[in-house]
């Protein structure tokens, strides 16, 4: 595989997972994106980052959207090259918005726009990319397809179909200022869950869908779970906190993906309030994924 041209502007959305019940299957593309400018080069690879993560990612080929990069260029079977990086990142980095799946599929669309013919890393490619480096196909589905999401897996491999949206609905993340690994919050959940809250998930799951599709009036309900959010209370107790103190206001708030940031789904977004110590993203939901442009 030959390079077609050796600059290229990535754009990527935040995410958001789980939406409450759906735990590792259920996404959101959100109106808040990372831009990376890159250039091919002869020589090695650096990064400079503006923004979330200044002074925390690696510059170099550390770097997840290099590794990504050069993992997609190949498995599209083109030759090594060095890239210099430009990231504009505002997406909160290690919160529960995407940060890291935004960068698995920022990689697979760099290679996308570089080489020659583009096929080689058509969508579907680049949402398995990104999905094995993820470990999970959640956050990567909405990044790659837009709007929102289910994924699962079939056979080992990823699988995403796309959810309709009520125009009414809005996101506001309540973004706290430290993060809480994504390790550690995983650690939190039991290994076994009751058959009553197993089944308690799966209708509260497909109210979901309903309720984002159809009548937004039914977030609240829809938005219950007992899989996941419970038992993070530990290690995350201030997101806990708020969530309940937000729902026990009539706010539709749930732990966007494995926090410490609360996800809120209102078609009032004027409900949720500022809190003293969260940053307050009002965001829309994008229909559309990430994508790559060539500088002629």
């Amino acid at each position: 595989m030959r390079f077609a041209c050796d600059h290229v502007l990535v754009r990527v959305p935040a995410s958001a997972t789980n939406l409450g019940p759906g735990f590792d299957a259920l996404g959101l593309a959100l109106d808040l994106w990372d831009e990376i400018e890159v250039k091919a080069v002869p020589g090695p690879t650096a990064v400079v980052i503006h923004g979330e993560g200044d002074g925390e990612l690696p510059p170099d080929e550390r770097h997840l959207v290099v590794r990504a990069a050069h993992q997609a260029l190949e498995l599209a079977g083109a030759p090594p090259i060095g890239l210099q990086l430009d990231c504009t990142n505002r997406i909160p980095q290690r919160r529960g918005l995407g940060s890291s799946a935004a960068a698995a599929v920022a990689g697979g669309l760099i290679a996308r726009g570089l080489i020659e013919n583009p096929a080689g890393m058509n969508a579907g490619r680049v949402f398995e990319l990104a999905a094995g480096l993820e470990g999970h196909p959640d956050n990567a589905a909405p990044a790659v397809f837009g709007g929102a999401t289910v994924a699962w897996l079939e056979a080992g491999l990823p699988r995403a179909a796309k959810l309709a949206v009520h125009p009414a609905v809005r996101a506001v993340a309540l973004v706290p200022e430290h993060p809480v690994a994504t390790a550690l919050a995983r650690a939190a959940l039991p290994a076994r869950v009751t058959h009553q809250d197993a089944a308690f998930n799966a209708g509260r799951a497909a109210l979901m869908v309903h309720a984002l599709a159809s009548d937004p009036s039914l977030l609240m309900e829809a938005s219950q779970d007992r899989l996941h959010q419970p038992y993070r209370a530990e290690v995350m107790p201030q997101t806990i906190e708020l969530m309940n103190d937000l729902r026990s206001r009539g706010v539709p708030a749930m732990i966007s993906g494995a926090g410490p940031a609360v996800l809120c789904l209102t078609a009032e977004p004027g409900r949720v309030p500022a809190v003293e110590g969260w940053r307050r993203l009002e965001l829309g939901i994008t229909a559309r994924g990430g994508s790559v442009g060539r500088y002629e």
